[in-house]
């Protein structure tokens, strides 16, 4: 998760008293919550005493007298640094102090008061689900009431989470983000005061193996099977005529598990698709789709007079990566920090194993790089855990002080409509090589010469996993 603060705010003081400086706290570029310095001191000295000093970075420290512009400036990049540092750090980055803290400060800086209020939480197959929740809801109370109105078992939770979206004018849902520990689902997407943004139930795992324990429930195989089946009208799954063939005439039969089966071996099941970009593989500026799943990344491509091509890199084979932003000056001068800048510009760079002893630095240019990123993490996350014998399976978290509220009433999944036939102007895929010894691919530099050391994420399937253990 890519938290920044790319610009403050001198604010009046409460009862008119002096002003303050108020720092803009964003999540994968979007505002999340307003802070001022002291708030985060007390975060740090919370942490402080909860985990020692040692564990903590440095934390930008106190002024006797007011800043100056350049101090304040210089401040707000220690204090973006800080964050970044403790979100990534596994310990702090998953504490309760340190995300009740930023709920509190959600809750507090988009002034939505405690209230019981009714959510909209979409499936896959765009089917409504209504729960109701407090607005102070955290993420996974939020999701624990989708699963209690579908009668979903607790012990299947863990399979599922819930993804911010925005709904473009074909129906189809660009991924902005899946919902973390630190948010209040409900006012992350009214904040954002668009009628396209919704929040989505989808499953959270990228091994199909475990779509056995799922499938074990009648939910689970309905929310299963429904999300394929969409994924394959929107074109994210590939199938051949013969194969949509037999996968119409099984859904005609209601052979959901039978479905699933076929669709387990086609290309794409159970990735996540992004919205078309650029990239520089394997040229420069070159236009591509990316998928996410099977612990890779896929980048279809159109070379000039060519067919449709795809390259495949594999998360197992990637030694690190990052994200970068940028946001462009106008044109004819400069600007003071936060002010009248152009839209950010987000770049995923991985460095990759081209070969034995030849690692080359790949770079996307979209603005979902930060998905990208977590959906990345979270293949390594999964990876790590199977190589050591964990479970993705996830109880019923028991809070102390209260239980969920769960409705009486329990919503079905309503079976989607039969395939449509494929669309014909879709073009087979041809795969490249694995090892890409044809393509030439453009370096970028080190992690060291571009970026810091904490805006690198380092890789421990890297060296944990080798291709012979896929």
């Amino acid at each position: 998760m890519h938290f920044s603060i790319p610009e403050t705010e001198s604010r009046s003081g409460d009862s008119g008293g002096s002003a303050y400086v108020a720092y803009n706290i964003h999540v994968n570029g979007v505002l999340h919550c307003r802070v001022r310095y002291s708030q985060l001191l007390g975060l740090h000295e919370q942490l402080r005493k909860e985990y020692g000093a040692n564990v903590l970075p440095a934390f930008p420290p106190k002024k006797l007298f007011s800043l100056t512009p350049a101090e304040v400036e210089q401040r707000r990049e220690q204090l973006e640094k800080y964050m970044q540092a403790v979100r990534q750090d596994p310990l702090l980055g998953s504490s309760e102090t340190f995300n009740s803290f930023l709920r509190r400060a959600q809750q507090e800086t988009q002034q939505v008061p405690t209230e019981e209020v009714s959510l909209e939480v979409l499936l896959s197959n765009g089917q409504k689900v209504l729960v109701n929740v407090l607005t102070s809801d955290q993420t996974e109370d939020v999701l624990e009431a989708v699963a209690a109105k579908l009668d979903l078992p607790d012990d299947l939770i863990g399979y599922f989470s819930l993804f911010l979206v925005r709904e473009k004018e074909d129906g189809a849902f660009s991924f902005v983000r899946k919902l973390q520990e630190f948010e209040l689902p409900y006012v992350s997407v009214t904040s954002l005061r668009s009628q396209e943004y919704k929040i989505v139930l989808r499953k959270s795992y990228w091994d199909s193996a475990y779509d056995d324990d799922v499938m074990e429930n009648r939910v689970g195989l309905n929310l299963l099977y429904a999300q394929t089946v969409s994924d394959i009208e929107r074109g994210w799954i590939l199938v051949t005529k013969e194969q949509h063939r037999q996968l119409k005439s099984l859904q005609e039969k209601v052979s959901k598990k039978e479905f699933l089966r076929l669709a387990q071996t086609l290309r794409h099941y159970g990735y996540l698709r992004f919205d078309a970009c650029v990239a520089d593989f394997p040229e420069k500026d070159c236009p591509v789709v990316v998928s996410a799943g099977n612990s890779e990344l896929s980048l279809q491509l159109r070379l000039p007079g060519q067919q449709l091509r795809e390259g495949s890199f594999r998360v197992t084979r990637m030694r690190c990566w990052r994200v970068t932003s940028s946001v462009p000056l106008p044109s004819g001068g400069t600007s003071s920090p936060g002010r009248g800048r152009g839209e950010v510009r987000l770049e995923l760079a991985f460095e990759y194993l081209m070969s034995k002893d030849r690692l080359q630095w790949v770079t996307i240019t979209s603005p979902q790089a930060i998905m990208m990123s977590i959906c990345l993490q979270s293949m390594v996350d999964e990876l790590m855990i199977k190589k050591s014998g964990g479970s993705i399976r996830k109880m019923l978290r028991r809070r102390v002080g209260g239980t969920l509220r769960r409705s009486d009433s329990q919503q079905a999944v309503k079976s989607p409509p039969l395939l449509e036939s494929p669309d014909a102007s879709r073009e087979s895929v041809v795969k490249l090589s694995s090892k890409l010894s044809a393509v030439s691919l453009r370096g970028i530099g080190s992690p060291s010469t571009d970026a810091s050391a904490s805006d690198v994420h380092g890789n421990f399937a890297f060296e944990g996993i080798g291709d012979e253990d896929l």
